[in-house]
């Protein structure tokens, strides 16, 4: 996808999630992690272990201001995870996060990738990422990477 495919006001580009004005948005996903999903279940990545080489991370735009993150976090010579995707609450119902996902299964290809995984809550919480990932082709697997089976976590996946 490219920034002319988006709609006005949007920009969707790689860069650092190290950035000064991404604050709000890894905390806004660092709280609802931690509303529904012990620490123990919890797999996120801070902004400092999302700045790895291996990973690629993402940001939305409106008019500047950022509204939406997302990664890939890259496994070895076929297999990328999808990491830390979130939307701001106050823009969603817009489209956004599919957005996101369409960019991260593309640069994934583009990455060399021909898997791309994740893991997400298991909680009626995540029902909507679910639904997004099933619509995008994502079917259930088991644990991979390094995960173990958890109740509270549904593995996905999806050839590219």
């Amino acid at each position: 996808m490219t920034t002319a495919s988006l709609p006005d006001g949007l920009v969707l580009a790689r860069e650092s999630p190290l950035g000064p004005d991404l604050g709000l948005l890894m905390a806004r996903h660092s709280a609802a992690m931690q509303a529904d999903t012990p620490p123990e279940s919890m797999h996120m990545l801070d902004a400092a272990a999302l700045a790895a080489p291996t990973i690629r991370f993402f940001v939305l735009r409106d008019a500047g201001s950022p509204v939406a993150m997302a990664a890939i976090k890259r496994h070895d010579d076929t297999l990328g995870e999808i990491k830390s995707m979130h939307v701001l609450a106050e823009t969603r119902g817009r489209g956004l996060a599919r957005l996101l996902l369409e960019r991260l299964m593309a640069e994934a290809r583009d990455w060399g990738l021909s898997r791309l995984s994740l893991e997400t809550g298991a909680q009626p919480s995540f029902a909507p990422a679910r639904r997004l990932y099933e619509a995008a082709g994502f079917v259930d697997c088991p644990p991979f990477a390094g995960y173990r089976p958890d109740p509270l976590s549904q593995f996905m996946t999806r050839a590219l």
